[in-house]
């Protein structure tokens, strides 16, 4: 058995190669570097042939990275999170007191904002910038060290941790209630459904046992309180989460036309919430090491008409 000198990719095509993965074309990748799609493709190439591995299958002006090429992405991503660790430690931006911190916006007024002095007990001084974006953000490129995203987990590239879970009521007016009289019936009526999860009415109904045909009428809306509105509207039956429904159906605005515990026994797989993500290397920085300990410390579920 013989030794074989392992080649070190240039650098320049690696972050080529990351760019692709992020922009999901040459053309985009690109753009963003601000070099020309053929400049992009040569990169690509000498990557895969110092790997031998394809990573792109081209089809017409569509690519799809390999399975080869998804492992990879992984470990360069996390490689350049060390770089920019590295940067903020040798130029003494690692102790700095402030924290970017990106937040669903429902958790920001359901849950954070009345325990931000809570976090000021225990971190004196902290200086927080806070953003609110329903999607999950590019963490270098919008410089934010940690998110509060809804979802149902998968952030498999990075530290992510439950903080709370959203258990949704079924909703709807009175007069759409009228005509549900058992779950079937829901096929028949428009569903209202979050942008960031097209398979939670699929979650839903499999509970209920319920076949949906294909046909099935359904508006997407990008934010919970937009569907929350609409469902008041009557527009159609929303998955509304616990808190806001019990406080409509207290005002009678809606009803729950199943009740308001159908849901309460679905798999805890099957049930959103909201989760803690931090790339890996930005809890070495003291200040959001001291963030992720506190957020997760906190008994989201006590928040009060959480229940």
């Amino acid at each position: 058995m013989h030794d074989q000198t392992f080649r070190l990719p240039p650098l320049n095509a690696l972050r080529t190669f990351w760019a692709v993965m992020r922009k999901g074309s040459f053309r985009s990748a690109a753009d963003d570097l601000l070099v020309t799609p053929q400049a992009v493709s040569q990169q690509i190439k000498l990557l895969e042939d110092i790997l031998d591995v394809p990573l792109f299958e081209r089809k017409g002006r569509v690519i799809e990275p390999t399975e080869q090429a998804i492992v990879l992405s992984h470990f360069i991503d996390a490689g350049f999170e060390e770089f920019r660790e590295g940067i903020k430690r040798v130029t003494k931006a690692t102790y700095r007191n402030r924290i970017n911190i990106n937040v669903s916006p429902y958790f920001a007024t359901r849950y954070l904002m009345q325990r931000l002095e809570r976090l000021r007990d225990r971190l004196p001084g902290v200086d927080l910038r806070m953003t609110t974006m329903v999607e999950t953000p590019e963490f270098a490129r919008d410089e934010v060290d940690v998110s509060i995203q809804w979802g149902f987990g998968g952030w498999k590239e990075y530290d992510t941790a439950r903080l709370v879970h959203d258990p949704k009521i079924l909703c709807c007016t009175p007069e759409i209630a009228e005509n549900l009289s058992a779950p079937q019936d829901l096929v028949k009526q428009t569903l209202l459904h979050p942008v960031l999860s097209r398979d939670l009415w699929a979650r839903v109904l499999r509970h209920l046992n319920v076949e949906r045909p294909d046909e099935a009428g359904v508006i997407e809306f990008h934010d919970a309180a937009t569907m929350r509105r609409a469902t008041l509207s009557g527009l159609g039956v929303g998955l509304i989460s616990r808190i806001d429904a019990l406080a409509d159906i207290r005002d009678g605005g809606l009803v729950a036309p199943f009740g308001t515990d159908a849901l309460e026994t679905m798999h805890e797989q099957d049930v959103p919430g909201f989760f803690l993500i931090v790339p890996r290397a930005h809890k070495r920085v003291k200040t959001i090491a001291s963030f992720c300990d506190w957020i997760t410390s906190e008994d989201w579920d006590s928040i009060p008409d959480a229940r």
